[in-house]
């Protein structure tokens, strides 16, 4: 491995039936990087004319999901009776708190011609002293986020502060989080200043310092270490990461917690019917698995 990587991790990949997941965090060899402890691409697809994604009420506690979009859309409804819509360059941010259910669907006026899917998902551990906060959401436009443009660079501040830019996106921690665009023969640099940073190329062909990136893989990049990403073709690349976590995190399905009863008690609270319910979808949720395939590995 280059001394410019701490780790690399190749993506497990999950075939939604119409579109892929690849999913680099949770792994074995590394939890978080960062407040990030979940990270997946999806897409890109096109579904069958008629068809859409449709993610049945499920639950959280004790984390915020972060949902942005590069293509398509999708309608977003939780128990605090939030309905919104996210498209391309907006920001969704999902505090869960001590506890939220929300379910994700394609718009229905996008089905007709077949759904578009492509973006990313990742959730965000929650702060010591700070997992148990109220439920929120947040919708952040995407005339809000802060562009860098310059020489063949776009790139978009989702979180925190990057090239002297800052999202009006809420951290509960310090968190960086950037969507890079670069046309061919373009090159921007990478901040040495946050804890924990990864990049993950999501389309397209890019080299950090000359070194090549392997396409929907995860690089955690050596701390304090300046570097600077460029691409000869063209790519689009994301870039994670933030303060390091002292105490360590759980994920089991849909939860995560610093605490295993916290979990336990919210495997009971949702087989038991006592997390709130999603006004105007109700009808159908996502039951407790046997065996869920988001796992941390202590």
């Amino acid at each position: 491995m280059t001394d410019l990587f701490t780790l690399t991790i190749t993506p497990s990949t999950h075939d939604l039936g119409g579109f892929k997941v690849r999913r680099t965090l949770p792994s074995k060899p590394r939890t978080m990087v960062g407040p990030f402890i979940f990270v997946d691409q999806f897409g890109p697809a096109q579904l069958a004319p008629g068809a859409g994604m449709d993610v049945r009420p499920h639950p959280h506690i004790n984390l915020a999901t972060v949902t942005y979009l590069f293509g398509g859309a999708i309608d977003h409804r939780d128990s605090l009776g939030t309905c919104a819509r996210i498209e391309p360059g907006a920001v969704n941010l999902m505090t869960a708190g001590r506890g939220i259910v929300h379910s994700e669907r394609s718009p229905a006026d996008q089905r007709d011609g077949g759904a578009i899917m492509s973006g990313m998902q990742t959730w965000l551990a929650l702060p010591d002293g700070r997992e148990e906060i109220d439920p929120a959401f947040e919708h952040v436009a995407a005339g809000d986020l802060p562009i860098v443009a310059d020489g063949g660079v776009n790139a978009c501040v989702i979180m925190g502060s990057l090239w002297g830019r800052t999202a009006p996106t809420t951290c509960y921690a310090d968190t960086i989080y950037a969507d890079i665009r670069l046309e061919a023969g373009a090159s921007l640099p990478i901040d040495a200043a946050a804890d924990e940073r990864a990049v993950l190329v999501a389309s397209g062909d890019a080299t950090l310092d000359g070194e090549p990136l392997e396409l929907h893989t995860l690089y955690l990049l050596k701390p304090g270490t300046p570097m600077t990403l460029r691409s000869d073709t063209g790519a689009r690349a994301m870039l994670l990461g933030g303060e390091a976590f002292a105490t360590p995190r759980h994920v089991w399905w849909n939860f995560v917690s610093s605490s295993r009863e916290r979990i336990n008690q919210a495997k009971h609270d949702w087989k038991d019917g006592r997390f709130p319910l999603v006004p105007g979808d109700s009808d159908e949720f996502i039951p407790l698995p046997e065996v869920p395939i988001t796992v941390s590995y202590p």
